[in-house]
């Protein structure tokens, strides 16, 4: 099995040379992906997937690559459940990751870095509103609360 130290190494190197919508190297957002999860007391299997998750969708690693990999099966499944598909409704989204183990902490934080306020201050005004409610509207479909608003 891969250590969680040659998994970050891979998915760095997969990334290599990718930028966020900021201009960013895409490796930070990986990052505090990873530190999320960890933060929020993911495991190491999950923490894994957290480096990964973006991986499959962008075309970093293929689809056969993570079926062959020694990772286990649950960081596997992890990972392509967070990996949007062609045409796939947020709802389906929504669903796949909520109906995976361990799914839905990756997606949470991931989410949680995609809408920090210091990330999205560095974009456009008309992305970052346009992001802030894609973001929202996931969070609602996967039943997360919106951040700081943590009222009964």
């Amino acid at each position: 099995m891969l250590t969680l130290s040659e998994v970050e190494n891979l998915a760095r190197a997969a990334h290599e040379g990718q930028t966020d919508k900021a201009g960013r190297p895409y490796a930070e957002h990986l990052r505090a992906v990873a530190e999320g999860v960890r933060a929020r007391g993911g495991d190491d299997e999950l923490i894994a997937a957290a480096w990964l998750h973006d991986s499959v969708e962008d075309d970093a690693l293929s689809a056969t690559w993570l079926h062959e990999a020694a990772l286990s099966d649950r960081t596997k499944a992890v990972v392509l459940a967070v990996t949007k598909r062609a045409g796939e409704t947020p709802q389906a989204y929504a669903e796949r990751i909520l109906a995976t183990p361990g799914a839905l902490l990756v997606k949470e934080a991931d989410l949680a870095h995609n809408a920090d306020p210091a990330r999205l201050a560095a974009l456009d005004a008309p992305t970052r509103e346009r992001l802030t409610g894609k973001y929202a509207r996931m969070r609602a479909l996967l039943g997360l609360s919106v951040p700081g608003d943590e009222s009964d």
